[in-house]
């Protein structure tokens, strides 16, 4: 599919190579994403006369949940990549910021055929599930409020930082969308092989990252200009069926995130929908029963 006027992108992932260590632009889209996050959460805190001194430790819970979460959630993607790999060698993958390279230098002595790469490979889908978890042991240990308290307002730090995270795709030329004849369309020189020849596609990482940040502003305008946030797992529910239902959406401009090997939940459901839009249906359903009923629990400080 030929269009001339397609936006050529070809620039380099990697911002600088100094060996064992590559440091990605994705890697820094994810610290942009924490970064945004905790001034965000600063001044809910402060806000909601909380004490900012558990704020440190809160982001600490979010990038374990977070980065662990996602780690995992990414073998319902490519499972059949790992399928059949020595245990020892998925758990180094999955777990640390490295990729297998034979050719690789040897990092300070240890992991022989190894090359610092950043953490790649991240499915949001179980970012989310790893997140709820350390969420709850957060509030158990340091808020001690109802957890729904927490989540509203963790759920105003989200989709800033999923739009970045967004953008560092969009960079990497990784999950690109399919293709198209649309004047925004654009060639990612540096696009996966399995995705075929490099033609015009749509910037489908972009369509993503501006639905996170409109969602920003719909859940703040909420919790600055309303009384919803008093009204406990409101904005959470509402932020759960906008994050996920454009996401389920903007996979109709994707191609297979893992065509090799095929989409192990897609292949395993088979209703005619790819992996990013079964596993969002749950978490849409989720956020509409928890924004429902959230007219019964009405927060008093």
């Amino acid at each position: 599919m030929s269009n001339f006027l397609a936006i050529v992108w070809d620039i380099n992932p990697v911002l600088f190579d100094i060996g064992f260590i590559k440091i990605h632009y994705y890697s820094l889209m994810w610290i942009l994403a924490f970064v945004m996050g905790w001034y965000v959460m600063k001044h809910i805190f402060e806000t909601d006369k909380v004490d900012i001194k558990i704020l440190d430790p809160l982001f600490l819970y979010a990038f374990l949940g977070v980065v662990i979460g996602a780690r995992l959630g990414e073998l319902f993607y490519n499972i059949d990549s790992y399928w059949g790999q020595p245990i020892g060698q998925v758990l180094i993958e999955v777990f640390l910021p490295v990729q297998k390279n034979p050719e690789a230098s040897t990092m300070f002595g240890l992991l022989q055929g190894y090359e610092f790469s950043g953490f790649r490979g991240l499915a949001s889908h179980g970012a989310a599930c790893g997140f709820l978890i350390t969420a709850y042991l957060f509030n158990r240990k340091y808020l001690k409020k109802n957890l729904l308290w927490l989540l509203d307002r963790v759920a105003l730090t989200v989709p800033l930082g999923g739009a970045a995270i967004r953008v560092g795709n969009f960079i990497n030329g990784e999950i690109v969308g399919t293709p198209t004849n649309l004047p925004w369309a654009v060639e990612f020189k540096n696009q996966s092989a399995e995705y075929g020849e490099i033609v015009g596609r749509h910037p489908s990482q972009l369509y993503e990252a501006i639905g996170y940040v409109i969602i920003f502003f719909i859940i703040w305008h909420f919790y600055k200009r309303t009384n919803k946030k008093f009204q406990l797992g409101f904005i959470f529910g509402l932020f759960f069926v906008l994050l996920w239902s454009v996401r389920f959406f903007v996979e109709f401009f994707k191609e297979s995130q893992n065509k090799s090997s095929g989409e192990f939940v897609a292949k395993t459901i088979d209703i005619g929908l790819n992996n990013g839009q079964i596993l969002s249906i749950p978490f849409i359903l989720l956020g509409l029963i928890i924004m429902i009923t959230s007219k019964n629990r009405i927060y008093k400080d």
